[in-house]
């Protein structure tokens, strides 16, 4: 399962939109450090294909695909050399899969910490690069005395040696424009700045609908980046509601489908995931597999003897088959398509595998 942190300055609304997007009861309080030590759970990401699939065959379970989210512990400047709860903080991001960095947009006087989201970046993007920075420097020390004794080693240095330049300048890896080779190169030290990111904006109610706060951001970030604009503060008391007047709620205050479906998506697409279907009167499901990937590899998704026996997939797009009315009359009108072992899986597809071990 995905492993999403949430990495914000003091007062951000790390652990607000934590809240919103798992329905914990995480404690929030108008001061630093309310979050010591991170905390994680699963957030199923609902998904409205999949409920009309279940709906149309009276599946008795529908399994939503899962995040898991980490509300990590709270950054102050210095954390990237230790100060405040620097160390824990970092722990924390090395543990993860992608980072959502939470940048504050709304102002209350009565709850200190930075309210300029590109400033609130700058702050968090500084303490990553010195952290990386230093684990870099020392591992180009231990490599260069190496050298001295293999001579051959010295290729393997070209990675560091451009990561280096990088974040002395301040830029952090992830938008260094280091190429893939030299990424690779920096895998085993577990980079803070060598991960997927994206941005969530929290904005006031009175900054709702206003696009350029977010891309102001999006314009720092450069191409390549997401960055949403979530109210948090709203998203985490409607995530306490019963669903409908959560949904009536979120359309009065024109917040749409709420935040769990669009960090989810801005997860997805930032990691480059995507989610097929299956659905029948047990049970329909979602499941996430690598965007890109053919038949067997996403048959093993299910489970790994799929893919060792993978004959073919039966496959449909999910709104075909609603339209359908049912698998067995989708299959009556010659609307399924018979898939081999190249087929690239696309999000949204609706899948049964033929198999044989």
């Amino acid at each position: 399962m995905e492993r999403i942190g949430l990495v914000g300055l003091a007062n951000a609304g790390k652990s607000s939109l934590f809240n919103a997007l798992t329905g914990a009861s995480t404690p929030v309080a108008a001061h630093p450090f309310t979050t010591t030590e991170s905390a994680s759970a699963v957030a199923q990401v609902p998904d409205d294909r999949l409920a009309k699939l279940a709906e149309l065959h009276h599946s008795k379970k529908i399994i939503w695909a899962g995040v898991e989210i980490v509300d990590i512990a709270g950054l102050v400047a210095g954390s990237g050399t230790g100060e405040g709860l620097g160390n824990r903080f970092l722990a924390g991001i090395r543990e993860v899969d992608a980072l959502c960095l939470v940048l504050r947009s709304f102002v209350d006087e009565q709850v200190p910490g930075e309210h300029d989201p590109v400033a609130a970046l700058g702050v968090l993007e500084l303490e990553l690069v010195l952290a990386d920075l230093a684990t870099v420097a020392a591992a180009l020390t231990k490599l260069r005395k190496q050298t001295r004794i293999n001579a051959s080693l010295k290729s393997s240095g070209a990675g560091l040696e451009a990561a280096e330049t990088a974040l002395e300048a301040g830029i952090p890896i992830y938008r260094s424009g280091l190429s893939a080779e030299h990424k690779e190169d920096l895998r085993d030290l577990f980079l803070l700045t060598n991960k997927p990111f994206f941005a969530v904006v929290n904005l006031g109610e009175d900054q709702i609908g206003d696009d350029s706060i977010v891309e102001r951001v999006a314009a720092e970030l450069g191409s390549g980046a997401i960055a949403i604009g979530l109210s948090v503060q709203l998203e985490a008391e409607a995530s306490t509601m019963d669903p409908l007047d959560r949904t009536e709620m979120l359309e009065g205050f024109g917040l749409g489908e709420g935040a769990l479906p669009r960090v989810a998506r801005s997860l997805f697409d930032t990691i480059g995931r995507s989610v097929f279907l299956t659905t029948g009167d047990k049970e329909s499901r979602a499941w996430i597999f690598r965007t890109g990937a053919k038949a067997p590899e996403c048959a093993g998704v299910i489970h790994s003897d799929l893919a060792r026996g993978f004959i073919r997939a039966e496959v449909i797009r999910w709104d075909v088959l609603v339209e359908a009315g049912s698998w067995d009359k989708a299959k009556s009108a010659g609307l399924l398509r018979l898939e081999g072992k190249e087929y690239v899986v696309c999000d949204g597809d609706v899948l049964e595998i033929r198999f044989n071990v």
